[in-house]
C-alpha cells in the first residue's frame, strides 16, 4: 500500500504550535509512506490540488491528512480523494488542530504529539477497505404531526413543493393554541384574522392530507422509508355526509353538562359540537362521556335533525398505514398545571395563588379567552364569578417558571410579552381601570419586543412591580394580593377584582411517550431534544425526524413559523434525490459466532438491531442470531462494546484497525 501524508498548518491554527515541516519529515519515514508534504493551507484549492497530483504522480492507494477536526473538512478531503481516484474511505484525518496544538504551550511537545497522531493514523489506514456508501430509497411524501401553527407552516411549505403531507392533529380541528388568542405580539394584530386563512388553505390543499381527531399509534422503518400507523378516533358523524350546517349542535338537549376545552372551562358546550365557529375542519365531534344516546341508549335528536343523514352511533375508531419519508414532529406545549398543591400549604389542596379556590384568580390561556371576540363574553372582559367588569386586575409573572421547587428550572420565554399584551389589552377595554404586574425580571428578547413592554408602562400606564407575590386571599368580595416591592424595599397589597397568572409552558403530556415511539431524545423537561443546539437545531438523532415549534422548548409564534420551515427545508433536501446515501459505517454481526443472546438489541437506542432465523439447505431451523438493519443503524458502537462473544464489530473502526492504532504508540 502506498500511502500520503499532508500536513495542514491551518494558518497559525496548528503552525504556531507544531512544526509542520518537521511533522512532515518525520512521516515521510514511516513505513508504508511514500510520499509527504505540508502546506499553509491543505483545505484550500490549491491544497486539495496538491493532494490531487501527488494521487496520480505517486499511485497512491490511501491518504491521511493531519488537520482541523474531521467534523470540519473530512467530506472536503475525501471528496478531493475520490475524485483524484482513491475510494474515500481510504482516507483518515489526524486531528492537530482540537487533540493538539489548542491544547499545548510547548513546541517540542506538541510536535512530538502531532507525530505520534499522525503514524496512529498510517497504522490505522493500513487496515482501512475501500467502503460503498449506503443507498436508501427516498418514499417522497411527509408526516407532521401536530397541526398547531408549526405543523401548518411546515406542510404548507412541503406541500408547496409538490409533496405529498399527511398532517395529524389529535383535536378535532386544527389550529392549536393559537387559534385560542385573541390577538398576538408585538403587533396586536388579529390571531384569528392571520390563522384561519392558513388553516384552510392546508383544508383546501391538494398535496395535504387532512386527519384530524386522529393520533399516531406506531412507527417502524427508517428515513426515507417509514410506516406509520395512525388511529383515526371515531366522531360518530360521517365526514364524507356532513355539510357542517350546524343543525344538530343547535338542536342537541345537552348544552351545559361539559366544559369547553376550546374556552379553558369558561364556558359550556353540547354533547356534539365544534370546538370553535373557525374550526377547520368544520365538522362536529360527539362527546361519548356526555351524550345522553351512549349513556342511556335514548335521545338521537342530532339524528332527526340531520337531513344528510351523517350521525353514526356505530362508528368506531379505524388504522390507517401510511409510508413517509420524513417525519416532523409539532406538537406544541400545554401550560403547566396549578390545579393542586400539598394539603400543607396555605391554599388548603388548591392551586397556587388561589387557582382554583377562587373564580377570579385566572391563568394566560382564560384570560385570552375573556379577551377573544370569539371567546365566552365575546369580548369583553368580565370577572368569571359575577360577570362585572374588573376595575383592579393584577397579573403575576412566573408562575412555575425559572422555580426549581416545581421541577422548572428554565424560564418560559414567552411570559413576559404576553403579560404585557394582556395588561395592555385590559387597558384598551377598561379605560378606567388599574392593571399591575408582579415581575422577577423583564425579558423582551425580540424584534419590536422591548418596545412593546415600554408601551405598554409609558403609554397605557400599566404599573410593573419588580417582587414576588406571597400570598392572595379573599376579603368581603375582593382578592387580597400581597407582596414586596423590591426596588422600593417595601411590601405592597393590593386589592384586586381579578388575578392573571403567567404560567409555565411545558412539554404536552404524551411528549415522552411518542419520543420513545419515533426514538428519539427528549430533556428532563420533556421538550423533545435535537441533535446539536447551534449547527443542527431542528433535526433529531434519529434521521430523516425533525422538530418544529414549542414542542423542542417555549417558543412564540414568529420563532414557531421559523423552525417548521427550517424543518419543511430539511425535509425538502431530503426529498431532494432518488435515493439517500449514507456512510457504511455500520455494526456488523457474525452470524457463526453469534450466540444469540441480543443483548445487542437490549441496548440498541435507534433499533436497528432485528432477529434473523438461520436455517440449514432442507429449511431446517439452526438458530436465531442478531441482524443490523443498516439503514437504521447510526454507528454509535454500542452493540460491539456489549457483544459478550464479540460476534459484532464496527466496520470502519474494526479490533484490527484499534490494535493497529495501540500498536502504533506501543513501538515508539
Amino acid at each position: 500500500m502506498k500511502i500520503g501524508v499532508f500536513i495542514c498548518h491551518c494558518g497559525e491554527n496548528i503552525g504556531k504550535t507544531v512544526d509542520c515541516p518537521k511533522v512532515a519529515h518525520e512521516s515521510a519515514l514511516m513505513p508504508g509512506v511514500v510520499y509527504a508534504e505540508d502546506y499553509k493551507y491543505m483545505c484550500s484549492d490549491p491544497g486539495q490540488n496538491l493532494i490531487k497530483q501527488a494521487i496520480k504522480e505517486k499511485g497512491l492507494d490511501a491518504v491521511v491528512v493531519g488537520s482541523c477536526s474531521p467534523h470540519m473538512h473530512e467530506i472536503t478531503f475525501r471528496k478531493a480523494c475520490s475524485s483524484a481516484g482513491v475510494n474515500p474511505f481510504m482516507v483518515e484525518i489526524a486531528n492537530l488542530r482540537e487533540h493538539c496544538s489548542w491544547i499545548h504551550n510547548d513546541i517540542n511537545s506538541a510536535t512530538s504529539k502531532a507525530i505520534d497522531l499522525i503514524r496512529i493514523a498510517v497504522e490505522k489506514v493500513k487496515f482501512n477497505e475501500p467502503l460503498v456508501p449506503i443507498r436508501v430509497p427516498v418514499t417522497k411524501k411527509a408526516l407532521v404531526i401536530g397541526g398547531g401553527i408549526s405543523g401548518i407552516q411546515a406542510a404548507l411549505d412541503i406541500a408547496g413543493a409538490g409533496y405529498q403531507v399527511i398532517l395529524v392533529e389529535k383535536e378535532p380541528s386544527i389550529g392549536g393554541h393559537m387559534s385560542q388568542l385573541s390577538e398576538t405580539f408585538p403587533t396586536l394584530d388579529c390571531s384569528q384574522c392571520i390563522l384561519t386563512p392558513r388553516m384552510v388553505e392546508v383544508y383546501q390543499h391538494p398535496n395535504i392530507k387532512l386527519m384530524t381527531y386522529s393520533e399516531v399509534e406506531n412507527v417502524d422503518g427508517f428515513i426515507g422509508n417509514f410506516k406509520v400507523t395512525i388511529r383515526k378516533k371515531a366522531r360518530h358523524v360521517n365526514e364524507e355526509l356532513c355539510t357542517g350546517c350546524g343543525d344538530c349542535i343547535q338542536k342537541c338537549p345537552i348544552k351545559k353538562n361539559a366544559s369547553s376545552e376550546f374556552d379553558e372551562g369558561l364556558a359550556k358546550r353540547p354533547a356534539i359540537y365544534v370546538p370553535f365557529p373557525q374550526a377547520v375542519p368544520n365538522i362536529p365531534v360527539i362527546d361519548t362521556s356526555v351524550c345522553t344516546y351512549f349513556k342511556s341508549g335514548k335521545c338521537q335528536m342530532c339524528v332527526k335533525v340531520c337531513g344528510r343523514g351523517a350521525i353514526d352511533f356505530k362508528q368506531e375508531d379505524r388504522l390507517v398505514e401510511e409510508e413517509v419519508g420524513a417525519i416532523i414532529v409539532a406538537t406544541g406545549y400545554k401550560l403547566y398545571s396549578i390545579n393542586k398543591k400539598p394539603e400543607d400549604s396555605i391554599y388548603k389542596g388548591y392551586g397556587e395563588y388561589g387557582y382554583g379556590q377562587y373564580k377570579d384568580v385566572v391563568n394566560g390561556l382564560q384570560f385570552e379567552r375573556l379577551a377573544s371576540a370569539s371567546g365566552p363574553t365575546a369580548g369583553e372582559i368580565l370577572r368569571p364569578s359575577d360577570k362585572k367588569t374588573p376595575k383592579k386586575i393584577v397579573f403575576i409573572q412566573c408562575v412555575g417558571s425559572r422555580d426549581e421547587s416545581k421541577g422548572f428550572s428554565y424560564c418560559s420565554k414567552i411570559c413576559c410579552m404576553y403579560t404585557a399584551k394582556h395588561a395592555m389589552l385590559y387597558k384598551h377595554k377598561v379605560h378606567d381601570g388599574e392593571a399591575y404586574v408582579f415581575y422577577m425580571d423583564i425579558r423582551a428578547g425580540g424584534k419590536m419586543y422591548e418596545e412593546f413592554v415600554r408601551r405598554a408602562i409609558e403609554e397605557d400606564g400599566v404599573k410593573y412591580v419588580r417582587g414576588r407575590v406571597s400570598r392572595i386571599y379573599e376579603d368581603d368580595g375582593k382578592l387580597i394580593v400581597k407582596g414586596e416591592d423590591t426596588i422600593a424595599g417595601e411590601a405592597v397589597e393590593i386589592d384586586a377584582d381579578m388575578v392573571v397568572l403567567a404560567t409555565a409552558m411545558i412539554p404536552q403530556e404524551n411528549a415522552s411517550q411518542l419520543a420513545q415511539l419515533l426514538s428519539i431524545p427528549y430533556d428532563k423537561h420533556g421538550f423533545l431534544q435535537e441533535v446539536h443546539p447551534k449547527l443542527r437545531p431542528v433535526e433529531t438523532s434519529t434521521g430523516g425526524i425533525f422538530l418544529a415549534g414549542a414542542c423542542h422548548s417555549p417558543r412564540d409564534i414568529p420563532e414557531s413559523v421559523a423552525m417548521a420551515s427550517a424543518a419543511a427545508a430539511k425535509t425538502l433536501v431530503l426529498f431532494g434525490s432518488d435515493v439517500l446515501e449514507r456512510e457504511p459505517v455500520v455494526a456488523k454481526v457474525n452470524e457463526t459466532t453469534c450466540a444469540g443472546c441480543f443483548y445487542c438489541q437490549k441496548v440498541c437506542a435507534y433499533n436497528a438491531i432485528e432477529r434473523k432465523v438461520l436455517k440449514d439447505r432442507n429449511g431446517n431451523f439452526i438458530k436465531e442470531v442478531a441482524y443490523v438493519n443498516s439503514s437504521l443503524c447510526q454507528g454509535c458502537g454500542t452493540c460491539n462494546a456489549t457483544c459478550p462473544s464479540k460476534s459484532v464489530e464496527l466496520i470502519g473502526f474494526k479490533d484490527d484497525q484499534i490494535f493497529a492504532e495501540i500498536l502504533a504508540l506501543a513501538e515508539v
